[in-house]
């Protein structure tokens, strides 16, 4: 049906999701957060090799989808600052990140599931994202 995207970074990421939670109609919607790598400047394409598989994949999966989505892209940033140890995202108690790209699914204030990178790319393991949660 219709796939939303917003486009988040460290420091804009907690408004889009306040964004999310007062927006009355996107809390019927499924909502998602895809953790990725910043593009390359030189390349236009992602530094992370797993990120240009995986969001694809993702976007065709959740496109294909008969429901309305929202999904926040999450820039972690270029391979430096990810991988720097005190990265926010990597410390933040919801998100306990550890590679990108991850897709969470987002209900209310947590985490409702969640697909590391090595599993992100495989829509198998997107679809059942997708379902009600309880």
């Amino acid at each position: 049906m219709t796939l939303k995207k917003v486009d988040a970074n460290p420091s804009t990421l907690e408004s889009s999701l306040q964004e999310l939670k007062s927006d009355e109609t996107s809390r019927s919607k499924i909502n998602f957060i895809l953790f990725l790598a910043d593009n390359d400047p030189t390349t236009g394409q992602s530094w992370c090799p797993d990120c240009v598989r995986a969001e694809p994949v993702i976007y065709k999966t959740l496109e294909e989808f008969p429901e309305e989505v929202k999904l926040i892209r999450a820039y972690a940033g270029d391979r430096p600052t990810w991988r720097t140890p005190a990265h926010p995202w990597r410390v933040d108690s919801r998100f306990k990140l550890t590679g990108v790209p991850t897709l969470v699914r987002w209900d209310g204030d947590s985490v409702k599931g969640r697909l590391e990178d090595h599993q992100a790319h495989l829509p198998h393991l997107i679809l059942p994202l997708l379902a009600p949660s309880t």
